[in-house]
């Protein structure tokens, strides 16, 4: 009997062994309270809380006559239920996807351009992701295609890289094996197919994020909810509308059909075969996560982080722990297969959190019992034990398998923190991207327009406040209640909503730090907030807390789950509806004729095999419309990358015509694109300009009362090299020019002429 206790306390309720043992809580009172309490204790110190708990459930009544008969009602009624949900989250799913092709269409005028034209809106230097794409299609096969870019030396002058794991090109490989397959050459051009995968994927993400609010909550409403929040804060959820092949844009959609099968995953009551369906599916969107998105593995120790807290305060079975550390540890090692060895994913962060984790877990086995205090001091040292074994390693791995970024990473992270000062360009240059800022007041502007941050706050502090009562309940040696009620109000006691609580809160942190974060943590928010002012368990667990008596709490509760929703409903419709349709007839003209007056022009004029080098932005647009071979990429996670952009960008600073010769044919380059809006550049942050980052990174800098100015004996090249004297005339002839670009052949033989 005691075996049998022990195996349904680490499930946390299997709601099929009330049934068929009505009358087991009387037994285990008589046989086992006393004089087995201390073994029981011994063997799984959860077993006598369980037992507690157990004793004050009710026993299964006799079947009555009418009870099939109900069952069956009951059962239409859930399946009516789940259909009218599901037919509703894939209805949103795709107005969602329409909307975003809808938008993208009237911004640029994308149907309405040549084929020139469409692929220079892929803007950000995002384009150069549809070049590979285009490439496979137009390589003689499938298996021809994928070689080419394996071994790829027509893209970094002078470097022989597999493109494939550089630039996580696996969608591209994907997307045009199936254009292949299907046939769709005669029905749809290629890049329609191709933005239309992005748009369906964000269909998939709408519709993920309804799902996952819906699982929360229990209504379908709070997923219409969310899908209505997300579609609103447009802005701050998604880049789509103007980058659409990043590779986030890839990623993000499988990261939240994880999330939530994740949810579901979590949940106390549910049937094997439904655990079993959420099993899988985590399995195979982890794996597909880590596959896309260079970055995918950092999220996922978040996500890991959050797990491993819930593991530590007790607040999940052991056994669903061991099924997810199995998830990751699986996705690993087959990402890593099909990554080409990735020595990345062998130093990530996960990884070590993981091989802590379970090591410190077989070693440290009796640490979820004893007393409170005993309890909390076991806590501190688990801690310590799994961080300390992480990082140990990880720094084993490092020094058996060199990672080129790690160092610097832990340079930025000192820098951004105001720990330490440099002078490092790249460094500097990132710190001034607009993702890695602390994001300004329009963001929470925007939230708070759309009504999401005021019960996005509410809800995360019933929430929080539920949460920690349990985490007390919990090293307390109080159990937790496997079938909890509407009127007990603990929403703080569903794992699922424990998960979502550190969710939020850590991504919500990282946000405060770092602006591109936010298109991680909104979307979460709008679900969450949703969830919350949906759920009858969080107005509950408030009244119970300001004791309310003049209504029954459980019927107000009940109200209020409904009412609420239906009147932000009715709010959002009436004021940001009107909105949403303004921005699809507002008719913007996106036109740039000097780059397509470039472009045309290094279609025409340049060797096929000529380099060129500029801007890494600029470089993913040349690359993408006319294929030629470029100095570097407008990939900023590559370090190596990144130094080849810096010495590119010495043709901005106050170097002379001589050094900057020998920087540019050090990178085999014959053709130099000098921009005007970088050589020209006003902005009112005067620090993050390009010249000024060069200034500051080659000494060029005087500073005189808090005042920054540049000094050097040479002028700044860019300006010079205009005026077509000697001796930048004996390195550099111009062979075309416009008013936002010059080109500058770079002489093979040098011509003294005075």
């Amino acid at each position: 009997m005691i075996g049998l206790r022990s195996r349904k306390t680490e499930t946390l309720g299997a709601d099929e062994e009330d049934d068929e043992l009505p009358n087991e809580p009387e037994i285990q009172t008589a046989d086992v309270k006393e004089p087995e309490k201390p073994e029981a204790e011994e063997e799984q110190p959860e077993d006598d809380g369980e037992k507690e708990n157990r004793k004050e459930e009710e026993p299964s009544k006799p079947e009555s006559p009418v009870s099939g008969p109900r069952s069956q009602t009951s059962f239409l009624q859930r399946l009516v239920r789940v259909f009218f949900g599901c037919v509703a989250a894939v209805a949103c799913g795709m107005l969602y996807a329409a909307y975003l092709s809808t938008y993208h269409d009237r911004r640029f005028w994308f149907s309405s351009r040549q084929e020139l034209e469409r692929e220079m809106t892929f803007q950000g230097g995002s384009g150069l992701y549809y070049y590979y794409y285009k490439h496979m299609l137009t390589a003689p096969s499938f298996k021809t295609g994928l070689y080419e870019l394996m071994v790829d030396n027509r893209t970094v002058s002078g470097q022989t890289i597999n493109a494939v794991e550089r630039l996580y090109l696996y969608p591209e490989l994907i997307t045009s094996f199936i254009y292949r397959v299907t046939g769709s050459q005669d029905v749809v051009e290629p890049i329609y197919f191709y933005v239309g995968a992005v748009f369906g994927l964000q269909a998939v993400y709408a519709t993920a994020l309804f799902v996952c609010s819906w699982v929360m909550s229990g209504t379908w409403v709070a997923g219409m909810l969310a899908v209505a929040w997300y579609v609103i804060g447009r802005p701050d959820t998604i880049k789509v509308d103007h980058a659409v092949p990043l590779r986030d844009h890839w990623a993000l959609p499988y990261y939240s059909c994880q999330v939530t099968a994740l949810t579901g995953f979590l949940c106390n009551n549910i049937s094997s075969a439904t655990e079993m369906f959420c099993y899988l599916t985590m399995s195979a969107t982890t794996f597909t996560f880590l596959l896309v998105w260079e970055h995918s593995h950092y999220v996922l120790f978040i996500q890991g982080f959050c797990l491993f807290l819930l593991d530590s305060f007790d607040l999940v079975p052991p056994r669903k722990m061991a099924d997810i550390h199995k998830v990751y540890l699986s996705s690993l090692f087959f990402a890593y297969l099909l990554q080409f060895h990735n020595p990345t994913l062998l130093s990530s962060p996960l990884l070590s959190l993981l091989i802590g984790s379970v090591l410190v877990r077989y070693f440290q086995k009796k640490m979820k019992m004893g007393p409170l205090v005993a309890r909390v001091m076991k806590l501190f040292l688990h801690f310590h034990l799994v961080f300390t074994t992480g990082i140990t390693f990880s720094y084993l791995v490092k020094k058996l398998v060199p990672v080129s970024d790690g160092e610097f990473i832990l340079k930025f992270l000192e820098v951004k923190f105001g720990l330490n000062t440099t002078i490092d360009f790249v460094t500097n240059f990132l710190l001034c991207q607009e993702s890695l800022q602390t994001p300004g007041q329009d963001l929470f502007l925007q939230l708070t327009q759309s009504s999401v941050l005021p019960f996005y706050l509410l809800v995360l502090a019933v929430c929080l406040l539920s949460t920690f009562q349990t985490i007390y309940r919990r090293l307390s040696g109080q159990p937790m209640t496997t079938k909890p009620k509407l009127e007990d109000g603990r929403i703080g006691e569903q794992p699922k909503v424990i998960y979502h609580v550190f969710h939020s809160l850590i991504f919500g942190g990282l946000t405060m730090l770092f602006d591109g974060m936010k298109y991680l943590w909104t979307p979460y928010v709008c679900m969450f907030t949703a969830f919350g002012v949906c759920s009858p368990d969080l107005w509950m667990t408030l009244f119970k807390w300001v004791k309310l008596r003049s209504i029954h709490p459980v019927v107000l509760s009940l109200i209020l789950s409904t009412a609420v929703p239906t009147v932000i409903g009715f709010s959002l419709w009436r004021e940001h509806y009107p909105r949403v349709l303004a921005e699809l007839s507002d008719l913007p003209e996106f036109y740039d004729p000097d780059t397509v007056e470039l472009i045309n022009w290094i279609r025409s004029q340049a060797p096929a095999a000529a380099v060129f080098a500029g801007s890494p932005q600029l470089l993913g647009t040349v690359k993408l419309c006319c294929g030629s071979t470029v100095t570097s990429l407008p990939l900023f996670s590559d370090i190596n990358l990144l130094r080849r952009s810096e010495d590119t960008y010495q043709v901005y600073a106050m170097r002379s015509a001589e050094e900057v010769y020998k920087i540019l044919t050090s990178q085999k380059t014959n053709y130099v694109i000098v921009e005007e809006s970088i050589c020209n550049e006003l902005s009112l942050s005067k620090g993050c300009r390009i010249k000024d980052l060069l200034d500051i990174s080659n000494g060029h800098v005087v500073y005189d009362k808090g005042e920054i100015y540049s000094f050097s004996k040479h002028r700044r090249f860019c300006h010079e090299i205009k005026m077509n004297y000697s001796p930048y005339t004996n390195y550099f002839t111009r062979v075309f020019w416009n008013r936002s670009y010059h080109v500058y052949k770079v002489n093979t033989v040098i011509s003294f002429q005075y």
